[in-house]
């Protein structure tokens, strides 16, 4: 299911093959193999395993990320507010120089006076202040108002397995799939 309520085409066990590799992400998919049959009862060699996540990757269900430690980078909450009369001239290059920079870590629509909002990362506050005086002189003419905000102390930086319980609830399989897995938690307490 994507955010604007439409559905994909992924299948309640794929979405608990999903679920086991964010919940063990350095994994085998051996191990895998070994977790879904044991949690699940989804019985799947190693290679199915491997080829499926391959698929749903290729298929844009979920993307492979590198995250460096919290420790290397400062982050930065940039919202961008737009001068519209200068929307049609200038949005498109500002779009992909985003898109394109190497500091930005996330890049999203807003429903809000701030329509864009980009999450980035950068070293020093020195290199920030840098990137945010180039910006302006680039992209100046589309912007109406820029806030940024220092994101301090960033406490959780990841997905969570359990978020795809949400998608298993959506159909009976699934349903299926989290009552084996809760058999399976009460046997062990």
């Amino acid at each position: 299911m994507r955010g604007d309520g439409t559905s994909t085409d992924i299948s309640p066990r794929d979405i608990v093959i999903l679920k086991v590799r964010v919940a063990h992400p350095t994994a085998s998919t051996r191990e895998l193999s070994d977790i879904l049959e044991a949690e699940y009862g989804i019985t799947l060699s190693h290679n199915r395993i491997n080829e499926i996540l391959r698929e749903m990757s290729s298929e844009g269900v979920f993307r492979e990320t590198i995250l460096p430690d919290q420790e290397l980078f400062s982050y930065y909450l940039f919202r961008i507010a737009f001068n519209y009369p200068n929307f049609e001239e200038h949005w498109e290059s500002c779009y992909w120089d985003l898109i394109d920079d190497p500091h930005v870590l996330m890049f999203f629509n807003a429903d809000s006076h701030y329509h864009w909002q980009v999450v980035a990362q950068f070293r020093r506050n020195e290199q920030m202040e840098r990137w945010i005086h180039e910006f302006f002189k680039t992209h100046g003419d589309l912007i109406s108002q820029f806030h940024n905000t220092m994101l301090h102390n960033v406490h959780k930086f990841k997905t969570d397995a359990e978020v795809f319980d949400d998608l298993l609830r959506e159909t009976p399989e699934g349903e299926a799939y989290l009552e084996a897995e809760r058999e399976l938690t009460e046997a062990d307490d």
